[in-house]
């Protein structure tokens, strides 16, 4: 149609006379045009059908994968079809129709013909026709890529193995092996010559390439090893990330921290470096509570008869302070220990009956989880005093919840520890030497 069109202008401007020795290129520019906005017009056409029509098929459908590809837009590279097929087909609107090669036919013959007919435009037009229909195809390709990671996380198990990372390396093999059939095109070689003369440009690539390259095989490992998701909370130091990863690409990987900021880091650094992973926590029936109190090592005393009286008022304490206190006194009474002789018989302590309450005290929160590791035990005395440590885990693991329980726990620690006769140790403040100073006689 167009070849006819064509031939149609170009008759209508020789019988101009003020334009008759540009009618050719004038034609020839005219016809371009036109198929030009016939390609655009033909794509707004199919875009709109694409947009419409097959939005309305797709809403009446149950499935979400076909939503998904109306999203991300799969449909409207296949609108580019349609302009392409115009663009392809009228290439060589500008050539004869010819019964043989040009090679054998007169030179009047071919001389004739020219002065009609550009034989070098068509072959450039599909050149650029070829050119439209690669970059079309990577665009198509590209956009059903993304469609399918997007579907693929609406799966159950997408979250233990995400394929983003791959189906970016997908996508950049895409875009290198377009950017060759370009190259083939624009030069005419064979892409097979390109690719081969390729190998010479190894070394150059390894090195342009060389984060995507750690990226993909750090990939392999993080999902084959089950190392990281999308939605676990890691912890990395030396890079200031602790926080929930909220995305895991080919080169990176976001972690949103608790302050709302966001941390990037390369994917190969969570195989070359250590991190932790709270997921085995969030999984498990509780959160650790690992946290001490200093006692004050001059505080620590054996426990009087009035001590003794005292405590048996409280009833988380008294059957364990009656039932020790019978088996010491048994234990004494056997040996021929007096109750006086402390260096010889066995006596109570304040801090032993205090350790034995928090054990207690613990066993009736509802907030402990009781199935789990629980120890309430004596460190190692410091220069600080004797460390009483606290290990037991919370059945509530979000992250509020868990410091509330933990604050209460210890609110009450400190307010119940004066009942045993004992003192938190504390480095001496401003407050204590004023107090000191303000004793000493003038």
């Amino acid at each position: 149609m167009m070849h006819e069109f064509y031939k149609y202008l170009l008759e209508m401007l020789r019988n101009l006379d003020w334009i008759a020795s540009f009618a050719k290129p004038i034609a020839a520019f005219a016809v371009i045009i036109a198929i030009l906005i016939l390609a655009r017009l033909s794509h707004y056409i199919a875009k709109y059908i694409m947009s419409h029509v097959v939005q309305r098929i797709v809403r009446k459908t149950k499935t979400e994968w076909d939503d998904i590809l109306v999203r991300k837009k799969v449909f409207n590279g296949v609108a580019h079809l349609v302009p392409l097929a115009i663009i392809y087909s009228s290439c060589f609107f500008a050539a004869p129709t010819l019964d043989k090669p040009l090679a054998e036919m007169p030179a009047d013959t071919i001389a004739g013909l020219s002065a009609d007919y550009y034989f070098s435009l068509g072959p450039v037009l599909l050149k650029f026709a070829r050119i439209y229909f690669i970059f079309t195809i990577v665009y198509i390709l590209i956009r059903l890529l993304n469609a399918s990671n997007e579907i693929y996380q609406t799966t159950p198990y997408s979250h233990h193995r995400p394929i983003k990372g791959y189906i970016q390396l997908l996508q950049i093999m895409i875009i290198f092996l377009a950017t060759i059939l370009v190259v083939s095109v624009l030069l005419g070689k064979d892409p097979t010559v390109l690719i081969a003369g390729l190998g010479a440009m190894a070394a150059v690539l390894m090195l342009v390439f060389k984060d995507t390259i750690l990226g993909f095989v750090a990939s392999i490992q993080l999902s084959a090893n089950n190392m990281v998701k999308v939605g676990d909370w890691i912890e990395m130091p030396g890079h200031r990330a602790d926080g929930t990863v909220i995305d895991i690409t080919l080169n990176t990987v976001k972690i949103q921290n608790w302050d709302k900021t966001i941390t990037t880091i390369p994917t190969y650094t969570l195989v070359s470096e250590s991190f932790t992973n709270w997921k085995g926590m969030e999984e498990s029936g509780g959160r650790r509570i690992k946290r001490s109190i200093f006692i004050d090592i001059y505080s620590i005393r054996f426990i009087s008869d009035e001590m003794l009286k005292h405590l048996k008022k409280f009833e988380l304490i008294r059957n364990y302070v009656q039932e020790k206190e019978e088996e010491i006194r048994l234990y004494n009474q056997e040996r021929n220990f007096p109750m006086a002789d402390a260096l010889s018989g066995r006596r109570q302590t304040n801090i032993g009956i205090f350790r034995k309450y928090l054990e207690l005290y613990l066993r009736s929160n509802p907030h402990i989880n009781q199935e789990m590791s629980f120890i309430v035990r004596q460190l190692q005395s410091t220069d600080k005093g004797v460390p009483i440590e606290i290990y037991v885990f919370s059945k509530q693991k979000e992250w509020a919840d868990y410091e509330a329980i933990q604050a209460d726990i210890f609110d009450h620690i400190f307010a119940v520890i004066p009942e045993f006769d004992l003192r938190i140790f504390q480095a001496p403040a401003g407050i204590d030497y004023r107090s000191a100073f303000q004793k000493v006689p003038q």
